[in-house]
């Protein structure tokens, strides 16, 4: 099975590379949710990215290959806990928290193409609001 995805968001397409090796089990629970769509809306208190709000939503899987600090391109799925699960896309500069404090996500997903679009979505999600985002099997 292929670890590549296309990611679109806001009119901006991505390729993308599951992390099968870091974080396999994070890996087989998202792939299980294929193709996956969501709106994502702009951080609150992160910096530079963006969110796909997930409420209760649980995938089945504790911390792997996770991190506070994701760079830009690099996709994280916080599991849920003492904040609501969610997905988190750094365009920028991200220190991953929420009004509970700092968290850390697992990084899942790595966006491989089209990062010089960046920028562009996460100002777009900031000034028009929420967008539509699909994950695809490429």
């Amino acid at each position: 099975m292929s670890d590549l995805l296309t990611v679109t968001a806001g009119g901006f397409t991505f390729g993308a590379r599951l992390e099968s090796e870091a974080a396999p089990k994070t890996v087989a629970a998202f792939r299980a949710h294929l193709p996956f769509h969501g709106q994502i809306v702009h951080v609150r208190w992160s910096g530079e990215g963006v969110w796909v709000p997930l409420g209760e939503m649980d995938f089945g899987v504790g911390y792997e290959n996770h991190t506070s600090h994701p760079a830009p391109g690099q996709v994280l799925l916080y599991p849920g806990g003492i904040s609501e699960t969610e997905i988190i896309l750094a365009y920028g500069g991200v220190s991953f928290s929420s009004k509970m404090g700092q968290l850390a996500g697992n990084h899942f997903l790595t966006l491989t193409s089209g990062l010089e679009n960046l920028p562009a979505l996460g100002r777009k999600v900031l000034w028009e609001g929420a967008q539509d985002i699909a994950f695809v099997p490429a």
